[in-house]
């Protein structure tokens, strides 16, 4: 099964292309993509996943996503799973700095109103979606395997920084352990697809007041690199990971 991995920034793709080869991850070779975009492509015969670092914030990321899903698509070579991955905030105590976070739920967290009576999901409003699950088995074991742990991850747009904005994510997506910008993007692209995601994010900074100072951002990709060379043998082991979702239907309306 190919798969296919997404981040933002060009650092996340180079620590996930770290992964297969202790090195600098050179067995990978970039690929033009329309759009612009640069699909980093696995060794050959190698059991590692394509890179793509298609941008920040949601928007970005479900455009690079599609764009790489449908090349390969046309191509006849279609992707199997899709992957957020990257660096975020985590939600302390239950995410340390350095740790591993596997979403089991990938909620877009400001996707909606607000109101005078507090936030209301565009879900309440009668439209689309928030929320993504990833297959629990598949995501248990990836966590499992790079030692990690389950539980929601919520995209912003705006990255959280204030204890009081930590507070009201964390009081409205109860367990939350990480926070990206990524995640429910590249998921919406991969629906629109019918194909499973998931998201894994190594944690950087807490969630919260921003302080530079106390970020480790070197770590957190050396933490990324760490997960994704223990990924192959989690997904091999995992029955799971060949379920797909049946995609959600789409309606082009032509001009006579």
């Amino acid at each position: 099964m190919r798969v296919l991995v997404v981040t933002a920034v060009a650092a996340e793709r180079d620590a996930v292309c770290a992964a297969p080869d202790p090195g600098d991850g050179s067995g990978y070779r970039p690929e033009a993509l329309p759009g612009g975009y640069a699909l980093h492509r696995a060794p050959g015969g190698s059991a590692a996943p394509d890179v793509l670092a298609a941008g920040v914030g949601p928007a970005a990321a479900a455009a690079g996503t599609a764009t790489a899903l449908t090349a390969a698509a046309l191509a006849g070579a279609p992707y199997g799973l899709v992957v957020s991955a990257g660096i975020g905030g985590g939600f302390a105590p239950a995410a340390p700095l350095g740790s591993v976070v596997v979403a089991d739920a990938i909620v877009a967290a400001d996707l909606g109103a607000q109101t005078p009576d507090g936030f209301v999901p565009v879900t309440e409003l009668g439209f689309g979606t928030v929320l993504h699950r990833p297959d629990p088995a598949l995501a248990a074991a990836v966590a499992a395997a790079a030692g990690g742990r389950t539980g929601p991850v919520v995209t912003v747009s705006t990255v959280t920084g204030s204890a009081a904005r930590a507070a009201e994510l964390a009081e409205r997506h109860p367990g939350v352990l990480a926070e990206g910008m990524e995640g429910f993007g590249v998921a919406e692209a991969a629906a629109a697809h019918g194909l499973p995601v998931l998201e894994v994010r190594t944690v950087s900074n807490a969630v919260g007041p921003r302080d530079r100072a106390a970020w480790r951002i070197g770590p957190a990709l050396a933490a990324l690199t760490g997960a994704f060379r223990t990924f192959p043998g989690a997904l091999a082991g995992t029955p799971a990971a060949a379920r797909v979702p049946a995609p959600p239907p789409h309606t082009l309306r032509r001009t006579p």
